[in-house]
């Protein structure tokens, strides 16, 4: 079986084509056409230009996608598309694109949550090989190409506690089985993704935020790791005296002891403005003035760490209490090496008994290869009678911008 998936939620225009064979599914291509570079100089995503980008890229990345799987429309078995949420702009010409593609080849057609393509991203891979890349080590070391070793994936067991972390979502979700799914917990406010990029702008970084921050907290890394090995070499007088010009901002962890599940990032934000705000007063710098970049490493590596203890830390207590068997990150967010080192150490110290699983970074941030496994598990699961009815959904279908996940 062929699977088609089609993502156009936000500013990335993204088709992909899957393979089934005996239950087990090859990724034949995944092509991501980005959108990061027109979006930039606005400091986030502007949902027309966003649309117009898309429209305009749909039919070169559809067959570049084709070439890459070496198939052609005829041989795909089933499109697969994300319906929402998103942006209404944007999710249109991806499920137009999808109706006509279904309409004019007679293929059945699926509309998947971007969520949930998001969940099953963590499928790709199962009972096959990977290889993941460690950003993180290549900041350090200044090395391209750098691959952990080969790894086998293990069958996710359920229950599954999945920590969804996007730019518009922060959810914690229970899976009892395939698309059995509970909200235990949510942001009351801001997403995280959205707290990153905030933070970002008041330190006058650009967009998107994910990236930078955990750049510019890597280089803060660095330079604190030279700063530890030179304080080494200094008698003790000078140390203490190194130490104490030392000024680290602490910024909040709010809603640790809340009792619930759920999450808040705008208070985290808001410490990050006020913090940067006194900087500013205190050494005559204007709005328009660029920080120093000590300070924004320092600033952006104190962010992460409180952004990413309260992921952590709400995701083990949720696990303390509903008792998974599989943890794993979904959305774009998933791809911050902070966050994933974090709950891996967390994980074995306090619950050393549920299985950790990481997708591929390439699949953690927006793609088709999700929504096209997403659509395969849930095609698996329909009968007879629901998989005719999808040969309807070129004319029924419709872009949803706020689509509840459901099961």
């Amino acid at each position: 079986m062929l699977i088609l998936g089609i993502e156009t939620s936000c500013d990335e225009t993204a088709i992909a084509i899957l393979e089934k064979i005996d239950g087990k599914l090859s990724v034949l291509s995944n092509v991501v056409s980005s959108q990061i570079a027109l979006h930039a100089k606005w400091g986030g995503v502007v949902p027309n230009l966003a649309a117009r980008e898309h429209l305009k890229n749909i039919i070169p990345v559809l067959k570049s996608a084709l070439k890459e799987a070496n198939k052609k429309m005829e041989d795909i078995d089933l499109i697969s598309v994300t319906q929402g949420p998103g942006l209404i702009p944007a999710l249109l010409i991806g499920t137009n694109f999808a109706k006509t593609l279904s309409y004019i080849y007679q293929k059945p057609l699926l509309g998947i949550h971007h969520i949930e393509g998001h969940i099953y991203a963590n499928w790709i891979g199962v009972n096959s090989k990977l290889q993941i890349t460690n950003y993180k080590q290549i900041q350090k070391e200044q090395i391209l190409n750098f691959k952990q070793e080969v790894k086998q994936k293990e069958e996710i067991k359920f229950p599954v506690l999945a920590l969804v972390v996007s730019g518009g979502h922060t959810q914690l979700i229970l899976m009892e089985d395939h698309f059995k799914y509970q909200i235990i917990g949510e942001t009351q406010d801001d997403a995280v993704g959205e707290a990153f990029d905030k933070v970002a702008r008041i330190l006058g970084l650009g967009y998107p935020g994910g990236p930078i921050i955990s750049a510019q907290a890597a280089n803060h890394e660095l330079r604190i790791m030279n700063y530890e090995s030179n304080l080494n070499k200094l008698n003790s007088n000078e140390k203490k005296l190194s130490e104490k010009n030392i000024k680290k901002p602490i910024f909040p962890r709010p809603m640790l002891n809340s009792q619930d599940f759920n999450f808040s990032f705008s208070g985290l934000k808001t410490s990050v403005l006020y913090y940067v705000k006194k900087y500013r007063k205190e050494n005559n710098l204007d709005d328009n003035t660029p920080l120093p970049e000590e300070f924004m490493q320092e600033v952006a590596y104190e962010f992460q760490e409180a952004a990413t203890d309260i992921l952590v830390i709400k995701t083990i207590q949720a696990a303390k209490k509903y008792e998974p068997k599989s943890i794993f990150l979904a959305g774009g967010v998933s791809a911050n090496n902070d966050l994933r080192e974090k709950m891996d150490e967390a994980i074995k110290k306090n619950i050393p008994h549920v299985t950790y699983l990481l997708q591929p970074i390439a699949y953690s941030t927006d793609n088709a290869a999700m929504i096209a496994v997403a659509a395969a598990y849930r095609w698996e699961r329909m009968t007879s009678q629901e998989k005719n009815e999808t040969s309807k959904n070129w004319k029924t279908l419709s872009a949803n911008a706020q689509l509840k996940i459901y099961n």
